[in-house]
């Protein structure tokens, strides 16, 4: 027997590294310090950290006139005065700043700076340090909302072109911490005058000497990807059909796939040719992973209809995956499309369906906690509610009102415009010989709980022929396989000083920032 391959934990890419500016690469914190307290004519204390340290002018201008009746107008322009007078003639690189901006040129890694700062006050700490050592800046004066709301890393990331999933900033303040995680990022927490907690998604270090590149993309999150794929009676309506399944599993790069239709063999025998993990249950439902697989979930003894799952180690990660395979009568684009039945109709004849759902759901509650991500993939056999303005398809509500998000539908949430199709390939027309074109829906999906949502996709390899010519198709199966690829965070920081990682529970995607990569929609996102 073949043994398994040792898989690395795949990390995504360190698109680009985002720098605070005071407090984090100049040392203009302690003189931002000193201008309130010459403005305030007063010491400050711990307690008025909170409305001067990475906040904008404004804020503490408007700050300071509510406790002195002065007008916050005249009071933001002195802060602009003392603050510029002093950068001017006291500004200091923060140790390791240098060094670490001069290795991520090296290595190809733009690097932006992002201040709450006024541009003024930016573009005279960039000619100290060096504007060619950024390719872009953002400063108060560049955005609607400064820090700690999300858009100042937002924009610097839609003008790099990279998705902030991918980004680490680095950050000195628990003000600027909060932007930089609002919009996604990892992050390298240097603190400056306020100590900063470790936290999910975070880690802390008490200065940047000795930082390297590779420290900083060891902080971003594991990539994994989850394909969902109905074999259609494992395959065997199609010449040759399991190094095809092989091939196309390889093609999507997919980590774990849910599988549906197994005709009892295909989960090990498709594990052994890839040298993965797998969890058979029943005659109809199986899990391969290139992961190990740490517990098998759910009923092993599962009929043709259920769901099954496993819990995969990802690092120091457990993450929960199930698939489901759902009844397929009576089909509801059937009878909405040829009976032309009404939405009322159609909902009351989820009963059988919505039932395998909410068993399926209650079984996942019983497996797991709140601290292990979920993935639910699966053939649901109806439409999503997400899809049809008219019809509240009961079965996707459930899933949706448990927790689980459609993560096809986070990526791509104009049905329209990115139908997504899943059944199906060879269907153009219906079996039934009247030569009435086929409803095409998306019936197969991947729900999530607790992960970050980088993309999804459709896929279909090849130009399928239609039934019943398909023993010579690329494609050995009547539906569409449905891929995604997610972001599960990490545990421990890049040297074991803090945790880093998980945005799991209301983890959401960051499909609406990131360039689009994805091939998707009516073309089934076809693999070249």
């Amino acid at each position: 027997m073949k043994e398994r391959s040792v898989t690395p934990h795949p990390r995504l890419p360190l698109q680009a590294v985002l720098f605070d500016m005071d407090g984090t690469l100049v040392d203009t914190e302690r003189l931002w310090w000193e201008a309130v307290e010459h403005v305030a004519g007063r010491s400050l204390t711990q307690a008025d950290q909170p409305e001067v340290l990475g906040r904008p002018v404004e804020h503490t201008a408007a700050w300071l006139g509510a406790g002195t009746g002065r007008p916050a107008a005249d009071l933001a322009a002195e802060l602009h005065r003392e603050f510029a007078g002093r950068v001017r003639t006291g500004i200091e690189p923060r140790p390791g700043a240098l060094g670490l901006l001069d290795a991520l040129a090296r290595d190809g890694i733009p690097a932006a700076l992002v201040t709450a700062s006024p541009r003024a006050v930016a573009d005279t700490v960039l000619e100290a340090l060096g504007a060619h050592r950024f390719a872009v800046s953002v400063t108060a004066d560049d955005t609607e909302h400064t820090k700690p709301a999300p858009d100042p890393y937002l924009t610097a990331c839609r003008a790099l072109g990279v998705d902030p999933t991918a980004c680490v900033a680095v950050e000195d303040t628990e003000t600027g911490v909060r932007s930089a995680e609002a919009a996604g990022c990892s992050v390298l927490a240097v603190p400056s005058l306020a100590p900063i907690d470790a936290a999910p998604g975070r880690a802390v270090r008490a200065s940047l000497l000795g930082m390297t590149p590779q420290q900083l993309a060891a902080l971003l999150p594991y990539r994994l990807r989850v394909m969902s794929w109905n074999l259609w009676h494992g395959g065997t309506k199609v010449d040759d059909h399991r190094a095809k399944q092989v091939k196309a599993i390889l093609e999507t790069g997919a980590d774990v796939v849910g599988l549906q239709e197994t005709g009892g063999t295909a989960a090990r025998e498709l594990a052994e040719a890839l040298s993965w993990h797998h969890h058979a249950a029943g005659e109809n439902l199986g899990i391969i992973s290139r992961h190990p697989i740490t517990a098998g979930l759910g009923d092993p003894d599962v009929g043709f209809y259920g769901t099954v799952g496993v819990r995969i180690a990802l690092g120091n990660r457990e993450i929960d995956i199930w698939t489901a395979h759902l009844d397929y009568t009576p089909y509801g684009p059937y009878e909405a499309t040829f009976d032309g039945l009404p939405a009322a109709e159609l909902i009351a004849h989820e009963d059988v369906r919505l039932a395998q759902m909410r068993d399926a759901l209650r079984r996942i509650t019983e497996a797991g906690d709140d601290t292990v991500p979920v993935v639910l993939v699966g053939d649901f056999n109806c439409p999503s509610h997400l899809d049809w303005p008219d019809v509240e398809w009961p079965v996707t509500k459930a899933a949706e009102e448990a927790g689980l998000r459609d993560s096809y539908r986070e990526a791509h949430p104009d049905p329209a415009a990115d139908p997504g199709h899943t059944w199906s390939p060879i269907h153009p027309v219906h079996e039934d010989g009247s030569g009435r074109p086929e409803p095409q829906d998306r019936i197969d999906y991947i729900l999530h709980r607790g992960l970050t949502v980088l993309d999804s996709r459709t896929v279909v390899t090849g130009t399928p022929h239609p039934r019943p010519d398909v023993a010579g198709n690329d494609w050995p199966s009547d539906h569409a396989a449905v891929v995604t690829t997610f972001a599960v965070g990490l545990e421990d920081g890049p040297d074991g000083t803090a945790t880093s990682g998980a945005r799991a529970a209301g983890a959401h995607t960051r499909a609406e920032t990131a360039p689009d990569r994805s091939t998707h929609g009516q073309d089934w996102g076809r693999l070249p």
